[in-house]
């Protein structure tokens, strides 16, 4: 008898939607077609469409070290209720994921408590290099992460030298938050205490293209992979197309969503994030690389902090935002709008996190394939509210807005975890395997 039978669905298989059943044994993909067999469960998906699992590829959840802003098992609430099946969660903890001891400690904290499946940056710093050739085999680690500008945490790697050895020694995907450290210590002094319309003057334009084409140049030099995160600017859109192969990047849906200063007009600090949001002319050219296939993932850089802490006066609060729960309805809402196309997103969240990191078993609707699903109706609206975001933090910059096309179940492992926004069975995710 089969676990799981989902029937009548339009499923999303080799770049197309097509009317098929798919049964499920044992978290896996057993058969897709008329499937008429006996099961345990069946789950009616008729005038819903059935994609791969949606994968974050950038996430912070804060354990260890700021659990009162997020842990490990409400940040993996937040992302089986936005429909995300799979996370990459970030090192700039506390103590931060940078030796083999830290990150063992983090995948013992994940097991049993959290729902969706995940796997964990080794951090990056200016003395760990030794560390980073002996990756390959490391269970649960998606990549390396290395901050070339300071953000939240303190694992910095800021001289060229290092970021050398970093990329030297790697023997993972080095995923990058690009900004120049030198150029924005001497941009301090364009701060306007209380006015975070400063924040992308501080954090230039500059800072960014500048970081990113030494990255660049750093990781073809080695010939090792670059997976450059959230990029903002139209600078590094027009330098980054013309370096593709082991070059890859990430835009966040915030950042083709709000732009400046619009955003900071009505958001004030909650819009205030690191690389930050910028002006519409910034935001034209992310579109122009998500409509061309030139970007590589969306991820949503899901960064909470508490609103007491986010409603202290610029610059001494923090940056970031939460968006993992939202990443899907925010895209598929863009996809409505005629913005990208579906293909476009499944190639952003499922199809190329697996083919740049490696990731076994995921992404596609295909035999013997993992069972992990996120099912959507794409005629559904959904009205974001504070009150209805899991995360700890307990708000989202997209407060107030309606997004058309939602998330109605997250299946994991052959297991519905999420259906119509509520959490059902306990914490089962695993740990992700890569090829």
């Amino acid at each position: 008898m089969l676990d799981l039978i989902i029937k009548n669905g339009s499923c999303y298989i080799d770049k197309d939607l097509k009317d098929q059943d798919i049964a499920i044994k044992d978290g896996k993909i057993i058969e897709i077609g008329k499937i008429d067999t006996k099961a345990k469960e069946i789950f009616d998906a008729k005038g819903l469409t059935v994609l791969p699992g949606c994968i974050d590829t950038q996430t912070h959840f804060r354990e260890p070290g700021s659990t009162d802003t997020e842990d490990l098992n409400s940040g993996s609430k937040a992302a089986i209720v936005g429909g995300i099946t799979s996370v990459f969660e970030m090192p700039n903890t506390n103590p931060p994921t940078s030796n083999k001891k830290e990150f063992q400690k983090k995948l013992d904290l994940a097991k049993n408590r959290m729902y969706c499946n995940y796997a964990f940056y080794f951090g990056a710093t200016a003395d760990n290099s030794n560390q980073l050739a002996n990756l390959k085999n490391l269970e649960g680690c998606c990549g390396i992460k290395l901050f070339a500008g300071s953000s939240t945490g303190n694992l910095l790697v800021a001289e060229e030298e290092e970021i050398e050895k970093v990329f030297q020694s790697s023997s993972k995907v080095v995923a990058v938050h690009s900004e120049d450290e030198t150029i924005l210590n001497i941009n301090k002094k364009l701060i306007k205490n209380g006015d975070v319309h400063s924040h992308p003057i501080w954090r230039s334009e500059e800072c960014a293209i500048s970081s990113t084409r030494r990255i660049v140049k750093i990781a073809e030099r080695y010939k090792k992979k670059a997976h450059v995160l959230h990029i903002t600017t139209k600078q590094e859109i027009d330098f980054l197309s013309q370096h593709k192969g082991n070059i890859t990047f990430e835009i966040t849906p915030q950042h083709l969503t709000i732009y400046a200063p619009d955003c900071y007009n009505k958001l004030g600090t909650y819009a205030q994030m690191n690389p930050p949001i910028r002006d519409k002319s910034h935001y034209d050219r992310l579109w122009y690389a998500v409509k061309n296939n030139l970007h590589d993932t969306i991820g949503s850089d899901h960064a909470p902090h508490l609103k007491k802490n986010k409603e202290k006066i610029y610059p001494n609060s923090p940056s970031g935002m939460p968006g993992v729960q939202t990443l899907v309805p925010v895209m598929l809402n863009h996809v409505n709008d005629g913005k990208l196309t579906l293909e476009q997103f499944i190639n952003s969240v499922c199809e190329n996190p697996v083919k740049i990191f490696g990731i076994k078993d995921k992404g596609f609707i295909k035999k013997g394939y993992d069972a992990d699903f996120t099912i959507v109706d794409m005629n559904k609206k959904i009205l974001i509210q504070n009150k209805n975001i899991e995360s700890k933090c307990g708000w989202s910059p997209f407060d107030g807005y309606e997004f058309k096309g939602i998330p109605v179940s997250t299946i994991i492992s052959g297991k519905i975890k999420m259906k119509d926004g509520k959490i059902i069975g306990n914490p089962e995710g695993t740990a992700l395997l890569f090829k």
